[in-house]
């Protein structure tokens, strides 16, 4: 029997090929775009490169002008009175004086390293007139080299500013750059007192080097700051919270405790179950870091940190390396994050070749700076005293039943 023809359906009409005004349509809106992307970027960064050549202008101004009281005030009252007649708002006294204080702190330009400042130099100005009319202000090509990365806007640059130490400003502005940092997000890494609490446990060749490179993760050490600042998670020290309401405040906040923890991290799980012979234990934060390669477990823990708290952590960092870490990654880390730290019993505990488990502090509050060099007199005070009384502890501890 001879089968009907078969009805024509809306695929077999459909055309095989993209309707040619709908491919164009794409590539305009791509070239639009991307066009726009640039010119925002271009604009930011012809606007900071503007500020430092204006800045630069005031203050050979006032070199050479006369060397009295009130001069260089009378200098920007005159020209911002003049630029408002001409250019309109945006440059009044007080934005003078920035672009002024701007050029004295960045008299030798940005601080990023070669190897993204040459990506900057290259990307920050487009070859057009306007850009060449700004270079052209600059009485020598050499000195035209100073160009500002398109990372940062003129917003991050006032907060920089603010920054008294070059060795912390340098640090801060190459880790705004490299982590596209907000200037709200760079405002209160500023405040935590991040670079501070970064330099703490380190040399004053490390602390330069964080100068010059950045925040560099090469081994365990470099994740823990000490303090971990949580001020974000409006928790008031004082209030009578269990370690369930610390967890939950930061999986509600988990952004911000990402930015707080450091660059790489990514959240895997909380409350990871680990059963060993029909016991269940739970691990209270689970992270993964994809620089260092390897699990990083947290455990939260209220008060002062106890020797049990690093057993329980020395566990929970064996059983995922003997069954969750995969052949090619790095062995787990492990930190204990307490509000009250005991150094030299973390010392005794932990074995001496210890890298995997770390204890850190946190705090409900943000530091001052004068409260960081407080405490880490104590600290030097602390671990000196420890290193004085180590071989009598070793000495007692063999006819000693406890260390209490």
């Amino acid at each position: 029997m001879k089968k009907p023809p078969r009805k024509k359906t809306a695929l077999a009409t459909k055309p095989s090929r993209t309707n040619p005004e709908d491919a164009l349509f794409a590539r305009v809106v791509e070239i639009i775009e991307a066009a726009r992307g640039h010119i925002a970027r271009s604009v930011n960064t012809a606007m900071v490169q503007a500020y430092w050549l204006i800045g630069r202008e005031i203050v050979e101004v006032e070199q050479h002008g006369a060397k009295r009281a009130g001069y260089g005030e009378r200098v920007l009252e005159g020209l911002a009175n003049r630029l408002a007649a001409r250019v309109g708002k945006g440059f009044s006294v007080p934005n003078l004086r920035n672009m002024r204080q701007f050029y004295l702190t960045y008299r030798e330009g940005s601080a990023l390293p070669e190897s993204m400042a040459g990506t900057a130099n290259r990307s920050a100005l487009p070859s057009d007139s306007a850009s060449k009319k700004i270079r052209s202000a600059l009485p020598s090509e050499s000195r035209a080299a100073t160009v500002f990365p398109p990372y940062l806007g003129w917003t991050h640059y006032l907060l920089l500013m603010r920054v008294a130490s070059p060795t912390a400003r340098a640090f801060y502005e190459i880790e705004a750059a490299r982590e596209s940092w907000s200037s709200r997000e760079l405002e209160r890494q500023i405040a935590s007192l991040l670079f501070e609490r970064l330099a703490k446990s380190r040399d004053k060749k490390k602390v330069l080097a964080l100068a010059q490179r950045g925040h560099q993760l090469e081994g365990p050490a470099d994740v823990v700051k000490d303090p971990f600042v949580l001020e974000f998670l409006d928790l008031d020290e004082r209030s009578n919270w269990r370690e369930r309401d610390l967890e939950q405040a930061i999986i509600d906040r988990l952004e911000a405790f990402l930015l707080e923890l450091g660059k790489g991290f990514c959240f895997v799980a909380r409350q990871k179950r680990v059963t060993l012979n029909g016991d269940h234990f739970y691990v209270d934060l689970v992270f993964y870091n994809r620089l260092l390669c390897c699990f990083v477990l947290v455990d939260l823990k209220l008060g002062k940190l106890t020797h049990q708290d690093l057993g329980q952590m020395q566990m929970y960092v064996n059983f995922f390396d003997r069954f969750q870490r995969a052949e090619h990654e790095a062995k787990t880390i492990g930190i204990v994050l307490c509000s009250e730290k005991n150094d030299a019993m973390a010392k005794i505990t932990l074995p001496e070749n210890n890298k995997q488990i770390l204890a850190a502090r946190y705090q409900m509050y943000l530091p001052t700076e004068e409260e960081l060099r407080a405490e880490l007199a104590r600290e030097r005070e602390a671990a000196e005293r420890a290193l004085r009384l180590a071989p009598n502890f070793k000495g007692h501890a063999k006819g000693s039943k406890s260390s209490r």
